[in-house]
């Protein structure tokens, strides 16, 4: 079954910074793409960015380019999304999610089949 956890959210200036954390378990972390969506309260949930299962290939919407960071850690099963110059209007639940397929980058939500609870940040203006 696969897990996933995520931690880091909190609440934070704008402008300011905030790094979030996604531990997997379940299943081998190497082969699979992961991805961070986010979703304020009474919307719709929006796909943030996304990573290969080697870390070299990403994916941002454009309004986070340039701001957000997402990245893994094999060796400890994680990702991360460092989130910089934030803005109040993503103040949000952030979710990290993976794909059932191994070798598969995901570019849409629909490729993605497992989430995690979320972790809220808030961004006060």
């Amino acid at each position: 079954q696969v897990q996933l956890v995520e931690s880091g959210g909190g609440l934070v200036q704008a402008g300011g910074s905030l790094r979030l954390s996604c531990a997997a378990s379940g299943r081998a972390f190497s082969p699979y793409a992961m991805g961070w969506f986010r979703q304020p309260v009474g919307k719709e949930r929006e796909f943030v960015a996304a990573i290969n299962w080697s870390g070299d290939t990403t994916y941002y919407i454009d309004s986070v380019k340039g701001r957000f960071t997402i990245s893994r850690d094999g060796a400890k099963r994680m990702v991360y999304l460092q989130m910089d110059n934030l803005k109040p209007e993503e103040t949000a639940y952030y979710h990290c999610a993976t794909t059932s397929r191994a070798y598969h980058f995901p570019t849409t939500p629909g490729e993605f089949d497992y989430w995690g609870q979320g972790t809220q940040v808030t961004v006060s203006s």
